[in-house]
């Protein structure tokens, strides 16, 4: 039977959005209220709560507050994504960006990678594919460390486990599939060796000190996840990866994303479709 929605006041509403801010960032717009209501209201159903009100004194109060917040945001939040997604930007990634940084680390044969708001991994594990054909017979001589961090506990579960559905192929060759994955049972198991290529790690983009903790990335994808956070919080978000990016790394954000007017010093990459950022 379907859930009715539950409605949330003006007040209920605000608080809700505030709790959510604080946590993660993410700021709701006055009309997103709806997607509150019906994403949450099966959750107040089967809390057995009558209202909003309710259950933010439960989020805020109760002894399970962690456990609660991470419930609720994985139902509020989208995880769209797909291996491959953006192939032209990809293609700037590949055979522009990564060609020059493995002739600059020649010497120390070393690869950070930092896939930020990875969701369940299938951006970070594209990266390693690069990376691997890339390198080819000489990855057995680098260190290539990638990490895909996520605000969601369970999409890095999933990340973790490594097994898709179709749906993650919406643009991938046939070739690169049967390459790298195995199928069993209508799901996709990815090849053991992309999987060791690839760590994940759950982190609040608000955390500005573990990112710092993990030092300098060659690479930074962060895309379609500044879309949701408000100019303060993206200019914080902005800084952090400039902070923490090498003087020779690329920052890769999403193509419906911009980085204007935060004051930070970045210059864009000048090749079509890349949405790629160098230090100024």
């Amino acid at each position: 039977m379907k859930t009715a929605v539950v409605k949330m006041s003006d007040k209920e509403f605000d608080d809700l959005r505030k709790i959510i801010y604080t946590r993660s960032g993410i700021h709701f717009q006055d009309t997103k209220r709806y997607v509150l209501e019906s994403r949450l209201s099966r959750r107040l159903e089967e809390l057995e709560l009558d209202d909003f009100g309710q259950y933010i004194q439960f989020l805020t109060m109760g002894p399970y507050q962690s456990d609660e917040f991470q419930e609720m945001f994985n139902r509020i939040t989208i995880n769209e994504t797909s291996f491959f997604r953006n192939q032209p930007q990809l293609d700037v990634f590949e055979g522009h960006v990564l060609s020059k940084l493995i002739q600059a680390r020649a010497t120390t044969k070393r690869l950070r990678i930092w896939s930020a708001a990875c969701s369940t991994g299938e951006e970070p594990y594209t990266l390693a594919m690069m990376v691997h054909r890339t390198l080819g017979v000489r990855l057995a001589d680098w260190r290539v460390e990638i990490l895909g961090t996520d605000i969601s506990e369970k999409a890095l579960t999933a990340a973790a486990d490594a097994k898709y559905t179709s749906f993650s192929f919406r643009s991938v060759e046939p070739t690169l599939i049967k390459r790298y994955f195995k199928e069993e049972s209508g799901s996709f198991i990815l090849d053991p060796i992309i999987k060791s290529m690839v760590n994940f790690e759950i982190h609040n983009l608000k955390d500005t000190l573990k990112a710092k903790r993990h030092g300098v990335w060659d690479v930074i994808f962060c895309r379609n996840v500044m879309i949701y956070f408000d100019d303060e919080m993206k200019t914080s978000c902005i800084r952090l990866f400039h902070e923490q990016l090498a003087d020779d790394g690329t920052l890769f954000i999403g193509h419906s994303e911009t980085i204007r007017n935060t004051g930070v010093n970045f210059v864009p990459l000048n090749i079509p479709q890349a949405f790629a950022y160098t230090k100024g």
